[in-house]
């Protein structure tokens, strides 16, 4: 005689729901989200500071007896990093200060505003803050120097959060060109495409997008007239941090 099939399930072992290991499960999710990586910049992205670097070369070039042109940074023939944008001054003004001299000086310059009173852009601490709880990966990506970046997101207590840091005192071609960001993704070994960059300049987006990310514009009044370009070619503009916020989190 043929025997009969249960009728009745055998339980489901109970301890299954209770012996799961939390972060694993984490990095488990993850992989269901549409970015794994949030990179941002650093300058009029994470920190106030767009204004305090106009100055910056306006003193520079007047302690020279030079007038600030209106066209000063319409010609950067290799990108916007640190070290290229001292090249640059040096070749257009024909300064003798060498590259490094150039770069020291604009250190000393703004390092004691970078260390106190150089604030984080409302939201963004809370949003940082957030995407470490929820296991992203979060670099930096800046045309600023690694000395700057460091005093300002200690000072801000921020630069815990950061698992990488690609800055222009690296030998590396700067903004719009994709380098920062490449170099950004493979140390936080992600794949560009798994990348969201943050950004506030054209050139910044200009260089997120070619790397092959997405990338989100955040509104900073020193890009103002370029802000009908960066509207087209960033995936999201976006006026503050709590709406940003809704568009990231939106994505998982």
């Amino acid at each position: 005689m043929p025997r009969l099939k249960s009728r009745v399930r055998a339980p489901f072992p109970a301890p299954f729901f209770f012996t799961i290991d939390f972060f694993a499960l984490c990095n488990f999710l993850l992989l269901y989200m549409k970015y794994k990586a949030i990179i941002f910049d650093l300058d009029g992205t994470l920190i106030d500071s767009m204004s305090l670097w106009r100055r910056v070369d306006m003193e520079f070039l007047n302690s020279r007896g030079i007038e600030v042109p209106t066209d000063l940074f319409a010609h950067l023939p290799h990108g916007n990093s640190f070290i290229q944008t001292a090249q640059y001054f040096k070749d257009r003004f024909g300064l003798k200060d060498s590259t490094a001299s150039i770069m020291q000086e604009w250190t000393d310059m703004v390092s004691h505003h970078y260390e106190n009173d150089v604030l984080l852009k409302p939201g963004v601490g809370d949003l940082v803050r957030e995407l470490h709880a929820k296991q992203y990966r979060i670099g930096l990506g800046t045309s600023n120097s690694l000395e700057l970046a460091q005093k300002s997101l200690i000072h801000n207590d921020l630069w815990q959060y950061f698992s990488c840091a690609v800055t222009g005192d690296e030998h590396l071609k700067g903004k719009p060109f994709p380098d920062i960001y490449l170099l950004a993704s493979e140390r936080l070994d992600v794949t560009p495409k798994e990348c969201l960059v943050i950004e506030d300049t054209l050139t910044g987006v200009q260089a997120g997008k070619t790397a092959g990310m997405d990338v989100f514009a955040i509104y900073d009044a020193d890009s103002a007239e370029f802000h009908p370009i960066i509207k087209t070619v960033a995936d999201g503009f976006f006026a503050d941090y709590s709406l940003l916020r809704e568009a990231v989190f939106s994505a998982e």
